[in-house]
């Protein structure tokens, strides 16, 4: 299933902010393969200055980030006009309640736990291309 999914063309600019290289490395090549724009940041100071100088259609957010930790990135998205609307897509470890509930609080458009599924995020992006914010955060 995972072969007939590359080379499909979809379009839209997506920013994946983690601190994991890995996690970088991984989803942007295979979303590249996908036929998004991947625009990549290291951590959160780095992207919040993408989101600002990009303005990505869809941002993939990890937590659990140093300086800047991924909640503290949606409550500036959130505040800020030019940025409030972008769906949010958060990308994370963390799996609890309380967490997906922190993360449903500022308003993220859906929550996908590591590790996850590359087809199943892939489908949650086209989603969020398609819907903004309106999709509902589910775990």
């Amino acid at each position: 299933m995972l072969d007939s999914m590359f080379h499909k063309k979809r379009g839209g600019r997506i920013l994946i902010v983690d601190d994991e290289p890995n996690i970088l490395h991984l989803v942007s090549k295979f979303l590249r393969c996908q036929g998004y724009d991947v625009i990549t940041a290291a951590s959160g100071e780095e992207g919040l200055e993408k989101a600002i100088n990009e303005k990505p259609d869809v941002i993939l957010l990890d937590v659990n980030m140093p300086i800047i930790n991924g909640y503290q990135m949606l409550n500036y998205i959130r505040n800020n006009p030019e940025l409030k609307d972008i769906p949010v897509i958060m990308l994370t470890a963390f799996s609890e309640a309380e967490d997906v509930n922190t993360a449903v609080s500022y308003d993220i458009t859906d929550y996908i736990t590591k590790p996850f599924d590359f087809v199943y995020l892939c489908e949650k992006i086209t989603q969020a291309l398609q819907s903004g914010r309106k999709h509902k955060a589910r775990k």
